[in-house]
């Protein structure tokens, strides 16, 4: 499977790799978003602070504010952890670096 995904990014310019790339990381976090709220046994009815219509919608979203993603978790009685981290070749900034909200 790798060596097939290998295969097609080979002929992909970079551009729709990083794409594609992003698309995914977009689907993946939506998937995640209802997990976390799955294990803690909650219905999207209820989640504090959210109406279900809201919940439904978060879940869905490509694109979520960082406060809107904050106040979720919390709502969950979870935090948020974010990892900034060096680009290739940009800056001379070499370790990674955390950052609780």
């Amino acid at each position: 499977m790798k060596n097939a995904i290998e295969m097609m990014k080979s002929k992909m310019p970079l551009e729709d790799i990083r794409k594609a790339e992003i698309q995914a990381e977009q689907e993946i976090l939506t998937i995640r978003l209802s997990e976390l709220r799955e294990k803690k046994k909650l219905t999207q009815e209820q989640v504090p602070n959210f109406s279900q219509s809201s919940v439904s919608r978060l879940e869905k979203r490509k694109d979520i504010k960082i406060s809107t993603l904050i106040e979720y978790l919390d709502s969950l009685g979870m935090g948020i952890e974010i990892k900034a981290y060096p680009k290739e070749g940009i800056g001379t900034l070499k370790e990674e670096v955390l950052l609780k909200i």
